[in-house]
């Protein structure tokens, strides 16, 4: 079980990196602006989009706490935690 649990910190270390890098390219393709960037196989479209949000924060100050609590819906999930090891705990 122990290959396990590590296997899968250096599998979330590796995507964290490919995070960082995809995050760092998004950037540069936005900073250029908007329009149709074209590679070898692929191509990418920058373009500004508008959004509409609820402030949730807002709402629940104008609702009623039954009105909330009769419209929250509730659901049960297994996760996973994984943690890292202290130096002490390995010796």
């Amino acid at each position: 079980m122990y290959n396990t649990i590590d296997k899968l910190a250096s599998v979330r270390a590796e995507i964290q990196k490919l995070k960082e890098e995809e995050a760092r390219i998004v950037f540069l393709l936005k900073k250029r602006g908007t329009g149709t960037y074209k590679g070898q196989e692929h191509y990418a479209v920058v373009s500004e989009v508008t959004r509409k949000t609820l402030d949730m924060k807002a709402v629940r100050a104008k609702l009623s706490r039954q009105f909330i609590q009769a419209n929250t819906n509730e659901s049960t999930s297994i996760q996973l935690r994984l943690m890292g090891y202290s130096k002490k705990d390995v010796a």
